[in-house]
C-alpha cells in the first residue's frame, strides 16, 4: 500500500498546478526510499490510469510524484476523459463535430509557449522529491506520449535529474536534445508509424550530441502500449518488459 497527498506546485510565477505525491508503504530512517520519480501524464490529461501506474511505481519503492500538466487549458481530468473515449470509442459523427474543440485543445498542449511553461512547473516537482526525506538527489523522470515528450525536455532542462525513461514520446529538436547529459532509455511501439518514422533523425542526433540515448522498440505493439486501462492498445508483455527495463535502468543510474 501507498500513502497519497495532494500539493499545490508553484512554478516562478507563483502560478500553481496541483501535483500528487506517493510515497511507498513502510518509507522511514530505516527503510529509505528507493529514489524520487517524476511521472508525466498522457495527453488525456491527468487520468486514473496514470495515477494507478504511479501507484506501482511506489509499491516498487519510489516517492513519485505526478503533477496535473493540462488541466491550465481545459485538459481536466473529466475533459480528459471525455476527449480519450472521442478518440477511441466515439461515432464518426461525434469525432467529426467535436474535431475543432479537439484541435484548439491539442494544439495548445504543444504551443512552444505552454511547452516552455509546463518544463519550468516540472522543475518545481523536481524541487519537491529533491526535498523528499531519503531521496538524496536519486530523482529520474518517466512520462507517457505527450509526458513522454515532456520527459525528453526535463531531462534537458534540469540537471538533477539523472535518467530519463520515456513511452512513446516525441523526440526533440537536435538543439533540446544537445543539452541531455544523462541516460535516457525510451519505449516505443514498432507499430506507432509517426515515432517509428522519427526515430532513425533521433538516434543519429543523439549519436552526433553525445547523448546516451537507448530506444527499446518492441514490434508488434501500439502508440500507448503501456496503457493497461485501454484494451486497443494494450501490450501485456511489452509492458511487463518495459517496467523490468526500466527498473533495472533506474537503479543503475542511481
Amino acid at each position: 500500500m501507498t500513502s497519497a497527498e495532494v500539493r499545490i506546485v508553484a512554478d516562478d510565477a507563483g502560478t500553481g498546478i496541483d501535483a500528487v505525491v506517493l510515497h511507498p508503504d513502510g518509507e522511514g530512517p530505516d527503510h529509505p526510499p528507493r529514489g524520487g520519480l517524476v511521472v508525466i501524464h498522457e495527453i488525456w490529461g491527468l487520468q486514473e490510469q496514470t495515477l494507478a501506474i504511479a501507484r506501482r511505481f511506489a509499491d516498487d519503492g519510489f516517492v513519485v510524484i505526478v503533477p496535473d500538466v493540462l488541466s491550465r487549458i481545459g485538459v481536466d481530468p473529466i475533459a480528459g476523459a471525455e476527449l480519450e473515449r472521442l478518440r477511441f470509442h466515439a461515432t464518426e459523427e461525434e469525432r467529426i463535430r467535436e474535431q475543432p474543440r479537439l484541435r484548439e485543445l491539442f494544439s495548445s498542449a504543444f504551443d512552444p509557449a505552454y511547452t516552455a511553461w509546463a518544463v519550468e512547473a516540472l522543475r518545481r516537482t523536481v524541487d519537491v522529491l529533491a526535498a523528499e526525506p531519503g531521496v538524496d538527489g536519486r530523482i529520474a523522470v518517466t512520462g507517457f506520449c505527450f509526458g513522454g515528450g515532456l520527459a525528453f525536455q526535463l531531462a534537458a532542462a534540469d540537471d538533477r535529474v539523472r535518467i530519463a525513461l520515456p513511452f512513446y514520446g516525441r523526440g526533440p529538436d537536435r538543439e533540446t536534445l544537445a543539452r541531455i547529459s544523462v541516460p535516457v532509455l525510451a519505449f516505443y511501439g514498432g507499430m506507432d508509424e509517426p515515432l517509428m518514422t522519427d526515430l532513425p533523425r533521433l538516434v543519429a542526433d543523439a549519436e552526433s550530441e553525445g547523448v546516451a540515448f537507448e530506444p527499446v522498440v518492441y514490434p508488434g505493439a501500439q502508440h500507448a502500449f503501456f496503457n493497461d486501462m485501454n484494451a486497443l492498445v494494450h501490450d501485456r508483455d511489452a509492458s511487463r518488459d518495459a517496467h523490468r527495463r526500466l527498473l533495472a535502468a533506474i537503479d543503475a543510474a542511481f
